[in-house]
């Protein structure tokens, strides 16, 4: 409790409930936070910490364990989705790519004419 000027004890403030309404969820703080980051130092700094943060986990840790990982997430994707979505997410994956070459070749093609 803190004290008033005359010496005597003051009553702790209580939220009301337009105050409780009115704060901000750890969600949006981290929000707030975050966006702040990017407008101070640009949306470059966080390839950069991600960067050096992969490479501070890859000397504790050692490269293998990124496959290690790698290996656990497969399997987790393979038991909810099948061994059947690989081959779907494949296909799409060769399309996609059949497609930006055949659009390379386009526009490489209109630029020499």
């Amino acid at each position: 409790m803190s004290i008033s000027e005359k010496g005597e004890p003051k009553a702790p403030k209580t939220k009301t409930a337009e105050s409780l309404t009115s704060e901000m969820s750890v969600r949006e703080a981290g929000k707030k936070g975050g966006d702040t980051v990017r407008n101070r130092y640009g949306s470059a700094f966080y390839e950069t910490i991600g960067r050096k943060g992969g490479q501070a986990t890859r000397e504790r840790h050692g490269a293998g364990f990124y496959e290690s990982i790698g290996q656990k997430g497969g399997q987790v994707v393979k038991a909810k989705y099948g061994a059947d979505f690989y081959e779907q997410i494949g296909q799409k994956g060769g399309q996609k790519v059949k497609q930006l070459i055949a659009d390379a070749r386009k526009a490489a093609a209109e630029n020499k004419t």
